[in-house]
């Protein structure tokens, strides 16, 4: 298996569980909006990212100006671990979005936390403990990422770690239930929309394979 497949697969692990929002922990969420049509073309599945001398690496060019901060710091990544593929990893980032997500919500930090930087992983068990002292308990359904993109990305070179953005919205349910099982906010029927920029880092070329989620966003 290469480090490729192992890399989404891990990513792919980060993913089953959190949702109600604490401002400061999470992003924004709206009530419903009705999803836009989009103007972009679906994502042209290639089945190699492979740069021709002289020519463009269309894995970075997909996402990002070569010629940019962003680019430059994509390309470093690929130098330092051929294997890694941008359009891959978003993809897996989306599961590994809706994992931890999850997972927060569910009270079950522990099932994810080799996928959590450490000043996350304290600021998530901080609001997860706040809320179990009060008795209060969350009941979510996700209904899916409906856009995800790459906002930024950097590397150091001096030990290899690449950090990347990535902005999702997503689409759920939940409701804050007290230890009497009233709802005291929220509703199970209304859907609402809720966007963060999350930060992944992960040491290039390294034997493990994870990518850990460093900071959090709107």
């Amino acid at each position: 298996m290469n480090m490729q497949l192992i890399q989404l697969l891990a990513l792919a692990g980060i993913a089953i569980y959190l949702i109600l929002k604490l401002r400061g922990v999470l992003g924004t969420r709206e009530g419903y909006e009705a999803p836009r049509t989009s103007t972009t073309t679906p994502e042209t599945k290639r089945k190699k990212f492979e740069v021709i001398d002289g020519g463009s690496d269309l894995d970075i060019s997909d996402h990002a100006s070569e010629d940019s901060d962003v680019g430059r710091a994509l390309l470093a990544m690929k130098k330092a671990e051929p294997s890694f593929s941008v359009t891959e990893f978003l993809q897996g980032s989306k599961g590994a979005y809706e994992m931890i997500l999850m997972a927060f919500e569910n009270a079950d930090l522990e099932s994810v936390r080799a996928f959590l930087g450490d000043e996350v992983y304290d600021a998530f068990s901080s609001v997860v403990g706040d809320r179990e002292s009060q008795g209060l308990t969350v009941e979510a359904e996700f209904i899916g990422v409906r856009e995800t993109g790459l906002m930024s990305a950097s590397f150091n070179s001096k030990n290899n770690v690449g950090e990347i953005d990535v902005r999702f919205v997503c689409e759920l349910s939940s409701v804050v239930k007290d230890k009497n099982g009233k709802v005291i906010e929220g509703s199970e029927t209304e859907i609402k929309r809720q966007r963060d920029v999350w930060t992944f880092s992960r040491k290039m070329g390294a034997s493990d394979p994870n990518w850990q989620l460093v900071a959090t966003g709107e």
